[in-house]
């Protein structure tokens, strides 16, 4: 199992969301690199990045933070949100971030998502966020006609190699992840399926293990010390858990 420590920024500060919504907000810290070195002397070994302001609005108020944070650390680092334009990959790849988590971009313009893969390969990532099992965007607030499912099949034509696939109703919400939606989505999906939403303590991290998902975003349940990231990063070392993305 690969776990992922969420690091949301919002107006400069780290967030974990209720459900995705812009509302229901609970700080965390005002510094996100300080976040992130306090996830990496627990034993990260990798860290997923998002700018909450540019999934809900475009902008770009936390991109200052997380090229902060890739300076701060030589740790793989993905980041989504607000990510719109082939500008904004090229900006994050050329800065030195791993992985480009595309989502709005992704659904509402799947020939420029096609090029972004020809030409960067497994660096691009696709975010499936769904609602009721439908797709959803600009910062999960629109709803697409289009189930996750069949979003899937379009993205194993593509070429696409990873996705981050997140329940919407689960996030923040501590109450484990929608095990059979997940073993929908690694089913259909031929590349890795990262679980996001949901997970609240190790044991769905076991979970999440048993239907074959090997890769786990985690938020709030590290926040709020429901899980141990040292504890469950030694457990997986000592099963040969490898340090690449």
């Amino acid at each position: 199992m690969k776990i992922y420590p969420a690091i949301d920024i919002k107006n400069g500060k780290c967030v974990r969301l209720y459900q995705g919504q812009a509302d229901q907000v609970t700080e965390y810290g005002d510094d996100p690199t300080k976040m992130a070195l306090t996830w990496i002397k627990q034993g990260a070994k990798r860290l997923h990045l998002v700018d909450l302001d540019g999934a809900f609005n475009g902008l770009e108020s936390a991109r200052t933070a997380i090229l902060a944070i890739r300076k701060s650390t030589s740790l793989p680092l993905q980041v989504g949100g607000g990510i719109r334009s082939v500008e904004d990959v090229k900006t994050y790849l050329d800065a030195g971030l791993d992985r480009i988590i595309l989502g709005t971009m992704a659904i509402n313009n799947p020939e420029l998502l096609k090029i972004l893969v020809a030409e960067y390969g497994k660096k691009i990532v696709v975010s499936v966020d769904a609602k009721d099992g439908y797709v959803t965007t600009d910062g999960w607030v629109k709803s697409s006609k289009k189930t996750a499912l069949e979003f899937f099949e379009e993205l194993n034509t593509i070429g696409v190699q990873t996705v981050v696939y997140t329940d919407i109703a689960r996030d923040g919400a501590m109450i484990g992840p929608n095990v059979e939606a997940l073993q929908k989505a690694n089913r259909t999906f031929k590349g890795t399926v990262i679980a996001s939403g949901g997970v609240s303590c190790e044991k769905d991290l076991l979970k999440l293990e048993s239907i074959g998902i090997t890769d786990a975003i985690v938020g709030k349940a590290l926040y709020e010390g429901e899980i141990n990231l040292q504890k469950v990063e030694d457990y997986y070392d000592k099963k040969g858990q490898s340090n690449a993305l």
